[in-house]
């Protein structure tokens, strides 16, 4: 079997191009992959520099996907490349964005639904439309590459229609997409962070039996923990502002899951949850 049940290789994948991440975000997402997962797993991470990568992980080439990039747009399209044919990389595959934070077991994003089933997140930001969120997701390799064909013939269009990449997915997968159980995933900017003007009083928190905290947007783990809300922003922020507390790792309710983005433990396999 090739679906990570029964005992099977689980198998995790995510995706590296550019400067934005270095490979320090990619070896603490295999920490804490390992530290809340059975095995057997392995992590795949496609990518145009594996340089600094931890030897655990398996490192591939960026699948080749030739496409006019869209302009002025914000998703994040260069995911598109994940839609087909990933090589040696074959079965039921679970992508996670690098930025995540792994609070609780994976084990269940292999059991749950058919093996089949395309999987996604849904996107709080928009509760009416049912929008998916791909910051985590589950596909059987293939079953999307008849959205690299509809994708590829007009890229621009697509991006003006859709505007995101997570929509079109959700909009075109074969067959449909389904969602993961409510309280699985937390969105940090509408889940764990209180709303005003609580915010201003109160600390970030995780709700009970989140499995994995997504940070969609420019807001990283790293900024949250500076107490500021992407790379332009002033840290920390002060008293009373809305980011109030992000810089306090315990306070902010990701107990032993801020621990991977610590300078003194590149690997990140010393503190996580």
């Amino acid at each position: 079997m090739d679906d990570g049940r029964n005992g099977s290789v689980k198998q995790i994948i995510c995706i590296k191009w550019g400067a934005k991440f270095g490979p320090e975000y990619v070896n603490r997402l295999h920490a804490m992959i390992a530290r809340n997962i059975t095995p057997p797993f392995r992590l795949f991470c496609f990518t145009d520099d594996g340089t600094g990568l931890h030897p655990d992980v398996a490192v591939r080439p960026l699948p080749d996907f030739a496409y006019q990039a869209p302009v002025n747009t914000r998703g994040k399209w260069p995911k598109s490349r994940l839609w087909g044919d990933l090589g040696d990389v074959t079965g039921v595959v679970l992508f996670l964005d690098l930025d995540v934070i792994v609070t609780g077991s994976l084990d269940a994003f292999f059991e749950h639904g058919d093996p089949d089933d395309t999987i996604l997140g849904l996107n709080p930001n928009t509760p009416f439309e049912k929008m998916g969120q791909t910051s985590v997701y589950r596909m059987r390799v293939g079953n999307l590459a008849p959205l690299q064909k509809i994708f590829a013939a007009d890229p621009q269009a697509a991006a003006d229609t859709y505007k995101y990449e997570q929509r079109f997915v959700t909009r075109n997968a074969p067959g449909g997409v389904k969602f993961w159980p409510r309280g699985w995933l937390a969105h940090f900017r509408f889940h764990c962070v209180p709303t005003f003007p609580l915010n201003y009083l109160r600390d970030p928190k995780i709700p009970r039996g989140t499995r994995i905290v997504m940070f969609p947007g420019s807001l990283n783990p790293p900024d949250a923990i500076l107490g500021r809300w992407d790379e332009a922003d002033e840290a920390p922020r002060p008293a009373g502002s809305p980011a109030r507390g992000l810089h306090r790792p315990a306070a902010r309710g990701l107990p032993e899951a801020s621990a991977p983005l610590c300078p003194a433990d590149p690997v990140g396999g010393a503190a996580l949850a």
